[in-house]
């Protein structure tokens, strides 16, 4: 990555959600912001620098490279899930049974008690090299 402002900035990694085509928009949204909070505290280089506007007030920090957002499947989902766990990428998951959690611990609890090839994944969240994220994210398409 440079650090001259001029030049276009390139990342290695490449941080993606992918959803379930078949969600209402709400839970599009709902989903995505969920996935994507996993990232942060796990793989702290992907925080930029806080910001600050021209008074002075400061904001938080947030991812220094680009989201991505796909669709797919149900199918396409579980094959994502399987490659993204087999490449041990950074990831967070969604299963259907969060949207009738109210709470982490609940939400916790829900993923808990099914088992990995059960999972009913709605949104899956990858972090890693550009060509491994890619790799997990194959038969996806972007979000329109």
């Amino acid at each position: 990555m440079s650090s001259t402002s001029t030049e276009t900035v390139r990342f290695d990694t490449k941080i993606a959600v992918l959803l379930r085509e078949d969600l209402e928009p709400w839970q599009r949204l709902n989903v995505t912001a969920f996935l994507v909070s996993g990232l942060g505290p796990t793989v702290p280089e992907v925080i930029g620098e806080p910001y600050e506007d021209a008074d002075g007030v400061g904001y938080l920090p947030m991812f220094r490279q680009p989201v991505l957002v796909f669709e797919g499947t149900k199918e396409t989902l579980k094959a994502a899930h399987a490659r993204a766990l087999s490449r041990a990428l950074p990831r967070a998951v969604f299963t259907s049974d969060l949207f009738a959690t109210g709470n982490d611990r609940d939400n916790r609890a829900a993923v808990r008690a099914v088992r990995t090839q059960e999972l009913d994944v709605v949104g899956l969240a990858v972090h890693g090299p550009r060509n491994a994220v890619d790799k997990v994210l194959k038969g996806a398409r972007m979000h329109p």
